[in-house]
């Protein structure tokens, strides 16, 4: 994919970030979010030192990005990472309304350098019963009915 010089900036702000945060204890990914060509986070991965799995690059600018816009609704913006974002992150932009990723390294290339994104992508691929992780349901009629709640309730905000 051919990027503009602003997006080529902003490809390499992730980037840059991403390599910085290596000698700062974190992983070797970054990520910024931009709106309206405004540079609204930036953020590293920042799982060991701070002893957090969630803690990765694109779950930290999302953070960032909603405080500063003031909503969870990031549908305005793009994201740039330095590695294509692992499930939980690319769930974390689809709830974030994110329409648009772009991103430098991949899936296969972390996973060479150790990195579980691959595998994971692979196991929830499979239904609930053939994953690594066991997976029960009980007291569904319970957890049905907060559900049911939830659908009545008038001051509701969807997301």
């Amino acid at each position: 994919m051919k990027l503009n010089g602003e997006e080529r900036k902003f490809l390499k702000l992730a980037i840059d970030t991403a390599e910085k945060n290596i000698t700062n204890g974190g992983g070797p990914f970054g990520a910024v979010i931009v709106h309206g060509g405004r540079v609204l986070a930036t953020a590293g991965n920042r799982v060991v030192p701070g002893h957090d799995p969630t803690a990765h690059a694109e779950v930290l600018a999302i953070r960032q990005a909603a405080e500063a816009l003031g909503t969870h609704d990031l549908s305005d913006c793009v994201i740039y990472a330095s590695c294509e974002p692992c499930p939980m992150c690319l769930g974390a932009i689809y709830w974030a309304g994110i329409r648009r990723i772009v991103y430098a390294s991949d899936r296969y290339r972390a996973a060479s350098a150790g990195f579980d994104d691959e595998r994971i992508y692979t196991e929830l691929a499979l239904g609930a019963g053939e994953r690594s992780i066991t997976m029960e349901r009980a007291m569904e009629e319970e957890g049905n009915r907060v559900l049911k709640i939830w659908e009545k309730f008038p001051d509701k905000i969807q997301y």
